[in-house]
């Protein structure tokens, strides 16, 4: 599930994500990052991963879609969790794209607000 926490910086989508992202979750996002990208801006990103599990097939689908089609229109992305595995995925995520990308342990949450400006 993502539930937007924050949209209060013009250029920065924050959100909480825990159990499993779905293709709804996903299309949430979606007109978010073309607001932005409207503005003529890139889109950066702050997600807190909590009880985060995965995604639904469709989601996680999307969610490549979504990524493939913005690519050069993010900055950076803070990842902010509690296990190891989701650094590893942070750390995928920033091969896979142009954008700087941070994982942080969710006691330093303040750090990646910092480093995102957000």
């Amino acid at each position: 599930m993502i539930q937007i926490i924050n949209l209060d910086k013009e250029n920065v989508i924050a959100a909480r994500i825990s159990d499993k992202v779905s293709k709804n979750d996903v299309e949430k996002i979606h007109p978010l990052i073309h607001d932005i990208i409207d503005k003529v801006m890139k889109v950066n990103f702050y997600f807190e991963l909590v009880d985060f599990e995965s995604y639904t097939l469709k989601g996680f689908w999307d969610d490549i879609k979504v990524d493939s089609a913005h690519i050069s229109d993010y900055g950076k992305m803070a990842f902010v969790g509690e296990k190891n595995w989701q650094e590893w995925a942070a750390k995928a995520t920033d091969f896979f794209t142009s954008s700087e990308v941070r994982f942080f342990e969710l006691e330093s949450k303040e750090d990646a607000q910092k480093w995102i400006n957000f």
